[in-house]
């Protein structure tokens, strides 16, 4: 995939949000070589933040999670940026489980946070 443009997924949870678009924000010259889907208010956001372009889904707990995992069960997601809150309870809890699952089923790249995302970004 390296040097290659990637498909990438952007959702954060609400308390993560804020996070997500400072990181997107630091990384928009290497994240602006790629295609950007986000979750409905995360990529509006990261669209907000940056400028860049992010084909918006669903909200998350609209249905976006499972659009994003539909795109990782078709083979039109490379990799998923998934900055989560871990003290957050999340009433979409179901809908999160099966998203990180199905990135870990079909082997793609999973970041949940600003450490992991770097690794990731770096691999691209």
């Amino acid at each position: 995939m390296e040097g290659s443009m990637a498909r990438i997924g952007l959702v954060a949870h609400d308390d993560k949000k804020d996070d997500l678009c400072v990181w997107a924000e630091h990384h928009k010259l290497k994240l602006s070589q790629h295609e950007l889907w986000g979750t409905g208010t995360t990529g509006s956001r990261v669209m907000a933040a940056t400028g860049m372009v992010v084909t918006l889904l669903k909200s998350g707990p609209l249905g976006g999670d499972q659009q994003l995992g539909a795109m990782i069960a078709e083979g039109k997601l490379d990799v998923l940026i998934f900055f989560i809150d871990p003290l957050s309870a999340q009433p979409h809890d179901v809908d999160v489980k099966a998203l990180t699952r199905l990135a870990t089923l079909y082997d793609v790249p999973c970041a949940n946070n600003k450490s992991t995302a770097d690794a990731v970004l770096a691999y691209l």
